[in-house]
């Protein structure tokens, strides 16, 4: 019976052959790898985790910190917190919840802007990066740390609209991360949200837990504790009509609207009056139909 080609072959070339194919097919199989960020292209990026990829982002959409009326004591608390990390000393992780449209995420976006202008004054070379994570990408959020850790960079990492609802068990990623776990937050990373909840979940859902638990306070005390994890609340709330028009008023002042006073005011109260509330983002509204009919560019 004749032999095959491959029983006929030395032992050595065979075992070899069978190698090769083998390394090359792993090589195919594993993971390309993803060069680094330039950190110096942007002060800003955005998550992305299906590519583990942070995303510069050239121009951040924010607002001037003197623009930001009626939350004086929040900007300051925020501000000295931000201070305190870009400088290396202790700092605390922060919710910023309230009332809807009163300037939580855009004073998140003016306090780091303010703090890395302080520090390019100073002469600072590594400014902060504000690094933007969505709300349904929180269980990525231990890899997106995983990254940070071992950069020299200090990073804020920030959540706009945090909360969760009633089947939503994500919120464990983010208590581990935030003071939990062997590893916890990383010395260079500080966590920043916002929410319209103080505890981020719902009445209902902290309710309905309550009412089917076996044990409802452990079971309640367990959801609650997520924002424990966060030393600094901030706590926005509706602002009163004199704090709204000093908010449309520095609008106008800011652009150089042409208004007079008494016309501005009337109108203002009634487009507030129209829209069933007064807030920054009603204010911004109105800045910006205002700039509209009167042909007033909005540009820094």
């Amino acid at each position: 019976m004749a032999k095959t080609a491959a029983a006929s072959a030395p032992a050595g070339a065979l075992n070899g052959a069978v190698l090769e194919r083998i390394a090359t097919a792993l090589e195919r199989l594993a993971p390309r790898g993803r060069a680094a960020p330039d950190f110096d292209s942007a002060d800003a990026f955005v998550w992305q985790p299906q590519g583990h990829q942070l995303q510069p982002v050239p121009h951040v959409n924010r607002v001037g910190m003197s623009l930001l009326k009626g939350i004086d004591r929040m900007r300051d608390v925020l501000v000295e917190n931000t201070e305190r990390f870009a400088k290396g000393l202790p700092a605390n992780n922060a919710l910023l919840w309230g009332a809807r449209g009163m300037g939580k995420s855009s004073l998140v976006k003016a306090s780091h802007a303010g703090v890395n202008a302080a520090l390019k004054k100073e002469g600072k070379q590594a400014p902060l990066k504000l690094v933007e994570i969505h709300r349904e990408d929180i269980e990525s959020l231990p890899e997106l740390m995983t990254i940070m850790r071992p950069l020299s960079h200090r990073f804020i990492v920030f959540c706009d609209d945090l909360s969760f609802d009633n089947d939503d068990t994500s919120y464990k990623s983010l208590k581990a991360v935030l003071d939990g776990g062997i590893e916890g937050r990383p010395d260079n990373v500080i966590f920043y949200a916002t929410s319209n909840r103080r505890h981020l979940m719902s009445r209902d859902m902290m309710e309905n837990e309550r009412s089917t638990a076996i044990n409802p306070g452990e079971t309640v005390e367990e959801k609650v504790s997520l924002s424990d994890r966060f030393g600094l609340w901030l706590g926005f709330h509706r602002c009163s009509q004199d704090e709204f028009l000093a908010m449309v008023e520095g609008y106008v002042g800011y652009y150089k609207i042409p208004m007079s006073s008494d016309d501005l005011r009337r109108e203002a109260l009634e487009w507030a009056t129209t829209r069933g509330s007064r807030s920054g983002r009603v204010a911004w509204q109105f800045i910006q139909d205002l700039a509209g009919r009167t042909g007033t560019m909005l540009q820094d």
